[in-house]
């Protein structure tokens, strides 16, 4: 499956960014509000600069304190993205996200923001393509 099947299934395709210079608290506000588990750091909003997530903030709060809440999100950003097009299979994707170790991948394309995609979208897209399969092989067992 195809990482533009899993956006158009996610329906809105609402990305949240906040800008470079804005604060952590803002960022921990935007996500709590939205109930999202990251946002995007854009100058522009079509463009993705970096990404923090609530367990970048976590962690911070444990090794800093309640002070980083004040820093700037850029700080404390993950600034090489690790992205992925809409043209890229949902397989390549799990792949990356589980070797480095993360949850949350930009879909750019032409260095514009295209969407978001989670590692939750990918394994529910995957279960659903797994059910279809099974499906069509019980069907040719059957007769069908």
């Amino acid at each position: 499956m195809q990482v533009q099947q899993i956006l158009k299934s996610k329906g809105d395709g609402n990305v949240f960014t906040v800008k470079p210079g804005s604060s952590v608290a803002d960022a921990a506000k935007l996500l709590a509000e939205k109930r999202i588990g990251t946002v995007i750091i854009s100058k522009s909003g079509t463009s993705a600069e970096g990404i923090l997530s609530e367990r970048d903030i976590v962690r911070e709060l444990a090794a800093r304190g309640a002070e980083c809440l004040s820093a700037n999100v850029d700080d404390y950003m993950t600034r090489d993205l690790v992205t992925c097009t809409r043209a890229e299979m949902s397989d390549a994707v799990l792949a990356k996200m589980t070797e480095g170790r993360f949850r949350h991948m930009p879909v750019v394309e032409d260095g514009e923001l295209i969407g978001l995609i989670t590692l939750g979208d990918v394994v529910k897209a995957r279960l659903s393509q797994l059910a279809m399969e099974k499906d069509a092989l019980e069907g040719m067992i059957m007769g069908h």
